[in-house]
């Protein structure tokens, strides 16, 4: 009895000791559970600190600037006032003594035309002067920056100029070509003429009317895309000329960076894209938009915007450019004989990619890294592959133009002979109905109007069947190589007009042929 008594209180004192064996292992659990937490919170906290430490440095790093270029600003003021107090007392005095001499324009060579323009303020003869002088871009960009330097006010003197053509020109008579290129040109011009003498294009000195007028433009440019259908479906030059005016004036906008963005990335490949992207406070996004431009296969607008952002040693030229050329290559490969517009269009393609490769090696002194020897032949060969494949097409179609001449004379050796400007029937006589009867209709057959030959004898049934195939050659229809079959008395008996060995005079005219009858069929292709 007392054995059972001692088992028993054995066996509850080790269901007792499971039970606590078991709470431990669960609270051990939990504690494993929340130290893993407080630790994965406490490495999160961590990380946000440091971020926010880094962007607090980067804050205190860029106030720091923004207040030395403040306290720079206010230190030039006096310095950039007497500056440009000497600037307008002097171009004053020059406008005085030009309008005084009144010199003779018409004698005068471009620039100091220019000059007296700038002088007097004539903002419009200025204007007629530059699109004038479209094929002269070259020595405008030398000329305008010295011209514009005459004027007493250059930033009125441009707002006058542009007004009337941009966004929309507003002039009596218009010219039919793109007026854009003038705007873009002026306003590169004025940009070193306005820039403050101490800190540069960073502070244009331009009177606060004048960049309230420069902001409506651009704002009335805005407007518009809608109508144009986005940036996209704008005009590169008027793109182009919107951000010039926006960096030259200094009117740039935060709330805006999406619309320069998607200006600079679409019009990437206008040389002076990478400057305005940085222009307009873009530099922060330069990665991306270089991403976005290799992804797109534009690798040489990549290059040229990694080196205006000083990121070329993470975006390396030369792979960039080999990559782009062999794309280009493969996409204007095709067959050797293939002498079609494609074939054209894809080695112009090509010789593009080439030369601006070339032009992209020779601005980023790259010569030592990627020679140009390869290039050069490879242009060169393009080059003469053009002449070469008109000449094998010449000869080509006139090769096949004999074959099928001597086909025809061969086998209607007693048709009676034609102008080459008409086509004869074979076995038969007289000239072919006009080759407008049979594009008179899409089907099969033509018109259901007749005109009966004043010497119809019907054909008899027993007459052979003549191939057009050996008339026309292998370049006819399947339709018009097989043999028709003559139409019977009955079917002749009704007026079906037929063509006859008589003088083409005699005939009236065509008014087209077969009404749908069967036996007599002309298929549309052979009037063609």
């Amino acid at each position: 009895m007392a054995s059972a008594l001692s088992s028993s209180a054995v066996q509850a004192s080790f269901e007792a000791l499971e039970k606590q064996r078991e709470l431990i292992n669960t609270c051990t659990l939990l504690w494993k559970e929340l130290s893993d937490h407080f630790t994965s919170l406490e490495k999160g906290l961590d990380n946000k600190s440091e971020s926010l430490k880094t962007k607090r440095r980067f804050l205190e790093v860029r106030t720091k600037r923004a207040l030395d270029t403040l306290r720079r600003r206010e230190d030039s003021i006096d310095s950039s006032v007497n500056v440009a107090i000497s600037a307008v007392e002097k171009r004053r005095r020059a406008s005085i003594e030009v309008v005084e001499s009144d010199q003779g324009s018409d004698a005068a060579d471009l620039a100091e035309k220019l000059k007296a323009l700038c002088a007097k303020m004539d903002s419009s003869g200025f204007l007629d002067l530059v699109l004038s002088k479209r094929k002269e871009t070259d020595l405008l960009r030398l000329e305008v920056p010295l011209a514009l330097e005459k004027c007493v006010d250059p930033a009125r003197f441009v707002v006058d100029a542009m007004c009337v053509i941009f966004p929309v020109d507003k002039r009596e008579v218009k010219t039919p070509n793109d007026v854009a290129w003038a705007c873009v040109l002026v306003l590169e011009s004025l940009e070193p003429v306005v820039s403050d003498p101490e800190l540069g294009s960073a502070r244009p000195l331009v009177p606060r009317s004048m960049r309230n007028k420069a902001r409506a433009m651009a704002n009335a440019w805005k407007e518009g895309l809608e109508t144009r259908g986005g940036v996209e479906g704008s005009k590169p030059a008027d793109a182009h000329a919107f951000l010039q005016l926006v960096v030259t004036f200094g009117i740039v906008s935060r709330e805006e960076k999406g619309l320069y963005r998607k200006i600079v990335v679409s019009f990437s490949r206008r040389r002076q894209m990478p400057k305005l992207a940085l222009a307009v406070g873009l530099e922060d996004e330069m990665d991306d938009i270089i991403e976005e431009l290799i992804a797109k296969g534009q690798h040489v607008d990549a290059v040229n915007f990694a080196y205006e952002a000083g990121l070329q040693d993470k975006y390396p030229p030369v792979p960039l450019l080999k990559s782009y050329l062999d794309e280009s290559m493969k996409s204007s490969t095709f067959v050797a004989d293939n002498h079609g517009q494609t074939g054209s269009n894809t080695c112009r393609k090509e010789q593009s990619a080439v030369r601006a490769a070339i032009k992209c090696i020779e601005d980023h002194k790259l010569e030592a890294e990627f020679p140009m020897d390869d290039l050069q032949r490879r242009l060169e060969s393009l080059e003469k592959a053009k002449p070469d494949k008109k000449k094998s097409s010449a000869s080509s179609t006139t090769s096949s133009g004999g074959c099928t001449s001597t086909c025809t004379n061969a086998t209607n050796s007693t048709a009676t002979s034609a102008p080459p400007n008409k086509r004869t029937r074979a076995n038969h006589g007289g000239p072919m109905p006009p080759a407008k009867a049979g594009r008179l209709t899409n089907n099969a057959y033509v018109g259901p109007n007749f005109v009966r030959s004043p010497s119809h004898v019907p054909y008899q049934v027993s007459a052979p069947a003549p191939h057009y195939h050996a008339v026309y050659g292998s370049r006819s229809p399947q339709a018009i190589r097989d043999p028709y079959t003559y139409p019977t008395d009955e079917v002749a008996a009704a007026g079906i007009a037929m063509s006859y060995a008589s003088h083409p005079m005699s005939y009236p005219a065509y008014g087209g042929y077969n009404n749908g009858m069967p036996g007599y069929g002309f298929h549309q292709a052979y009037y063609r």
